[in-house]
């Protein structure tokens, strides 16, 4: 049994195979799930997560049952290995969108079922699998700026880019700093794959000559108290048109969303790119069937 919680458990092959599965199943949707159930547990609101994996369980012929944490005795301090315990065997997979990814790990643990990653503190794996759909769609190479914080989605694409072997160039400003284990990893995962990675806290040296440019919101939910400082903090890492002039020619726009104007990205900017912006949105409801049917032994 395979869990998905994140790339770093999966080879180059298999991250290439789920591409190529949500490639074929956009392509030609079928009912390849009949009947499957999936346990969806969110501890952080959600709006194209959840339709991403409601729809994508529906979509294939099962079902989804939507798990608040509020309506579940973790609540009233359950503990998350029991939890574990009964929805994991009850359902075919279950989802999570967690605070801490410690209690992934736990609940994966005792599952007995696929357990998916879809959000963490740490990581967030299904959005660069979505991303990388965008940019096979579209056609750009392996040549990627990433600016912005040093959050899940910085952390995810540094996962992907050295697993991939493919050029990425990170901006976060002056006493952000990237999880040191995730980047050790990430490291040495690129001597193997001849990934090029840098970072540094120039977001113009970052964007040169790149195709993809990838940013986030600034204040990641449950960070709302630090909103202030942060935007302080961040100042000068706008993607605007300046910025964008330094990218590859037909360079293209990245955001997981929800995108904030005049903070992470400027107006001009995200309307220019909407189009690629909201298909990667959209990528993300083919890339979760695909990996359903990937932790069912199911090919699309």
């Amino acid at each position: 049994m395979r869990h998905f919680l994140s790339l770093r458990d999966y080879t180059k092959n298999e991250i290439l195979k789920l591409i190529d599965m949500a490639v074929s199943i956009k392509k030609e949707p079928r009912k390849l799930l009949l009947d499957k159930k999936l346990a969806m547990i969110f501890e952080k609101s959600s709006t194209r997560t959840r339709m991403a994996f409601e729809l994508a369980i529906s979509e294939l012929g099962g079902k989804a049952l939507f798990l608040s944490s509020n309506d579940l005795q973790l609540n009233r301090g359950e503990p998350v290995k029991d939890t574990a315990r009964v929805i994991g065997s009850m359902v075919d997979f279950v989802m999570l969108r967690v605070n801490k990814h410690e209690t992934l790990l736990e609940f994966a643990k005792y599952s007995k079922t696929p357990v998916i990653n879809a959000l963490s503190d740490l990581y967030h794996p299904t959005q660069v699998l979505g991303d990388l759909l965008t940019i096979k769609e579209y056609n750009k190479q392996g040549k990627i700026a990433f600016v912005g914080d040093s959050n899940n989605m910085c952390n995810s694409w540094l996962i992907a880019a050295s697993i991939l072997g493919f050029e990425l160039s990170i901006a976060i400003p002056k006493g952000y700093n990237i999880n040191n284990e995730i980047l050790s990893f990430a490291l040495k995962e690129a001597e193997k794959s001849g990934a090029k990675i840098e970072i540094s806290n120039d977001k113009f040296k970052a964007i040169s000559n790149k195709d993809v440019i990838i940013t986030d919101t600034w204040v990641s939910m449950g960070e709302e108290d630090k909103k202030e400082q942060k935007i302080k903090d961040f100042s000068g890492f706008i993607i605007d048109k300046e910025a964008m002039s330094y990218a590859n020619k037909n360079a293209i726009f990245m955001h997981c969303l929800p995108a904030y104007r005049g903070f992470e990205v400027s107006e001009d900017v995200f309307e220019e790119h909407s189009e690629v912006v909201f298909t990667e949105a959209t990528n993300r409801l083919y890339v979760v069937k695909a990996l359903l049917c990937f932790l069912s032994d199911v090919e699309c």
